[in-house]
């Protein structure tokens, strides 16, 4: 085994290396920072997504390419809507902010839409930090930032963010704006998509927050980040939008919790063995050593979040993982953290009676045992109870 990474080393050169020297970083985006938080167990993805590792391409270089992600015509069709709603400064976004979430103000009849360009990810969240202050002091008046750049620190690495739009309101505070091409139909959309929406906006809400706190003054409080986010979708089966405010304070509350719960992104790089690296284009046997190399903590629910959850799903199948079997399944069997376990412990070969989970086991396989008994050939078939 190759000696463990020295200490010392540069955050972003290990994190480079494990990239590969020629490989651009992939951004960690909100969606990703959501499904990441949903599963704060798993080493591999905190680490793949600090090193900002393309898992798409490392999934097919492993031989599990994935299906997750979005369709090129459901790219293109969500870019045309949001430019729709979008148009001309912003009015109807604006006025749908308006009617949901802040009917007291004035009507936006005019907006500052302040200009964010600037050179890099560091340049971009400086400037809307700067916007947002300005926003903030300009009291009475309505500002929407299109396509922000928010910083959050996740697991000791940062992480930049870019919601659609972030609208500062005339009394100073700010809402985060979702703009999605799903529709709503009479007034109500998918809730699993909206679900998947809440958690995202909760990342940059949380982003949000952290920018407030570096604007506080002793002459004034941190501005008020709203946790009633705004989802803009189209109406019914049109192009036109409608929009619906979602109260995403339990998504905040889980989000926050889960990413304080992530393990450094350093601590992680630094137990690897010397030379790792995660370059889709190293040799099909040297990219399996690598990736596990890194544990994973696999569940069901990373098929619809994680690029690499073909692989993870097939290696903790061959390994007899009860995790392959769903979280809920895992914490009901307590100890028990393989399928041969299991097995074992319902045929009365191994566990500890006293343990709950072991005696909900032998109880459901003496229960199977009376259901094929009475089905077998034979066998008679057990009294109806009396009616009276």
């Amino acid at each position: 085994m190759p000696p463990p990474r020295k200490r010392g080393t540069a955050l972003r050169q290990q994190l480079a290396e494990l990239r590969g020297p020629d490989v651009p970083a992939k951004a960690l985006d909100a969606r990703a920072l959501a499904a990441l938080a949903a599963n704060p167990g798993c080493r591999r993805r905190a680490i793949l997504d600090g090193a900002g590792v393309n898992k798409a391409a490392l999934a097919g270089a492993l031989g599990s390419p994935s299906a997750f992600g979005q369709s090129q015509f459901a790219l293109t069709r969500g870019n045309a809507f949001e430019a729709k709603v979008k148009a001309d400064g912003g009015a109807e976004l604006l006025r749908l902010v308006h009617e949901r979430l802040d009917r007291s103000a004035e009507p936006p009849a005019q907006a500052r839409v302040p200009e964010l360009t600037a050179i890099g990810p560091e340049g971009r969240t400086a400037r809307t930090a700067l916007a947002l202050r300005e926003a903030t002091e300009a009291a009475g008046e309505w500002t929407l930032l299109d396509h922000p750049m928010l910083a959050l620190d996740v697991a000791g690495s940062p992480a930049f963010l870019e919601p659609d739009a972030v609208v500062v309101h005339p009394d100073g505070t700010w809402t985060v704006v979702e703009i999605k091409s799903f529709p709503m139909l009479d007034g109500s959309a998918d809730p699993a998509k909206v679900g998947a929406a809440a958690r995202q906006a909760a990342v940059y809400v949380l982003a949000l927050e952290q920018v407030a706190a570096r604007l506080t003054q002793e002459s004034a409080p941190a501005p008020e980040v709203r946790d009633r986010v705004l989802l803009v979708c189209p109406k019914d089966f049109s192009n036109l939008p409608t929009a619906s405010a979602v109260d995403i304070r339990k998504q905040r509350a889980v989000t926050g919790r889960q990413l304080a719960r992530l393990t450094r992104v350093q601590d992680i790089a630094e137990t690897l063995p010397e030379g790792t690296c995660f370059d889709p284009a190293r040799p099909a046997e040297e990219l399996t050593a690598a990736v596990e190399s890194v544990p994973a903590t696999y569940a069901p629910e990373c098929l619809a979040a994680c690029e690499l959850a073909f692989h993870c799903r097939d290696r903790s199948r061959a390994a007899g993982a009860v995790t392959s079997l769903g979280r809920s399944v895992r914490a009901e069997l307590g100890s028990l953290t393989t399928v041969a376990d299991v097995l074992a412990a319902a045929r009365g070969e191994a566990g500890d009676a006293a343990d709950p989970a072991v005696a909900a086991l032998r109880r459901a396989a003496e229960l199977r045992a009376e259901a094929l008994s009475a089905m077998a050939p034979g066998a008679t078939a057990p009294e109806a109870p009396a009616c009276h």
